[in-house]
């Protein structure tokens, strides 16, 4: 996901977001306990998707009370 993306959505999209890809991120650290996980490079990416939208959930919330 990019950036530009994650903008444009509202704080309950971004919390959607959000839940599914800690979902996804518990998935994959399960397959890489047990040997099953074929695609190394996404649990990175997964994790920084997940700060990409804290970052943006964080100023937009921040933009909405000052």
């Amino acid at each position: 996901m990019k950036a530009s993306d994650a903008r444009v959505k509202t704080l309950d999209e971004l919390n959607d977001d959000l839940a599914s890809l800690k979902k996804e991120q518990f998935n994959l650290r399960f397959q890489k306990a047990t040997g099953q996980l074929e695609k190394t490079a996404r649990v990175k990416q997964v994790r920084k998707d997940i700060a990409r939208i804290k970052t943006i959930a964080a100023e937009k919330s921040a933009a909405k009370k000052a």
